[in-house]
């Protein structure tokens, strides 16, 4: 048996069992039957799944632990949700679970997303101060470029911008042997950003609200659910969970108008 080339903390994923179809059968009828170990039997038995997934991020990102522990949340999910009545295999069910769940996780907890427009554009300009420098030994400005590429410079420049790193708050940038100075010491402090009375509105706009609006507001948008894990848990589709949001959404525009 090949084995997966995956270190995980804790785990030695050379030696996990691997469940065979009549096995995992026999563990989801114990599970329905109410047996309390069935449901970890399986988990365990199928984490050979997981690693055979995060094996393809292994060059995208330095500590495969979370992604790790990431997929198994979509192979319990799978398992929960999976009906042995369809006659299909638990790894053709699990697997796009399993990869939904890691890139899920991958997006939200990117640093920085940038569109793929502005991406585009930084490395046309890129692309055209080479050539430039090549043809003519100058450099071209930010303006020269906005004309070539028939965009403004404002363009050009966020371009760029786009390419630096993100620099944390907490970065120091002065140490003279004393006190350190770090970037938030230097940020101003804007403490009434929004108006008092749009607060008001707001606030007094939500309360109008039905209550199954303010609920889902309150999931989606604070406690950060998604609308398909609101849907399973009230019961009703993703679609419904969409439309209401933005039902809610409207109206509250309306109200604070």
């Amino acid at each position: 048996m090949a084995r997966h080339k995956v270190e995980i903390s804790g785990v030695n994923t050379s030696d996990i069992k691997v469940l065979s179809s009549k096995e995992t059968l026999e563990l989801f009828n114990k599970m329905k039957a109410g047996d309390p170990f069935a449901r970890d039997d399986l988990i365990n038995g199928n984490l050979k799944l997981v690693l055979s997934i995060i094996k393809k991020f292994n060059n995208k990102v330095d500590n495969l632990d979370d992604l790790f522990q990431v997929g198994c949340i979509g192979l319990v999910k799978a398992i929960d949700n999976f009906d042995i009545s369809y006659d299909v295999k638990l790894s053709t069910y699990a697997c796009p679970l399993i990869l939904g769940e890691i890139k899920r996780y991958l997006r939200d907890n990117s640093s920085l997303r940038i569109s793929r427009s502005i991406k585009d554009i930084a490395y046309k300009t890129l692309k055209l101060k080479e050539q430039m420098m090549d043809s003519s030994g100058k450099e071209p400005n930010n303006e020269q470029i906005a004309k070539i590429l028939g965009i403004s410079e404002f363009e050009v420049i966020q371009a760029l911008e786009s390419l630096k790193e993100p620099v944390s708050m907490y970065e120091p940038i002065y140490n003279d042997g004393g006190d350190t100075i770090y970037l938030f010491d230097q940020l101003s402090d804007k403490k009434d950003e929004y108006d008092i009375d749009i607060k008001l509105a707001l606030n007094k706009a939500i309360q109008n609200l039905k209550q199954r609006e303010r609920q889902i507001l309150n999931e989606r948008f604070i406690i950060g659910k998604t609308q398909m894990e609101i849907a399973e848990e009230l019961g009703i589709s993703q679609a419904q969970i969409s439309r209401i949001e933005k039902n809610a959404i409207s109206n509250i525009k309306k109200l604070i108008k």
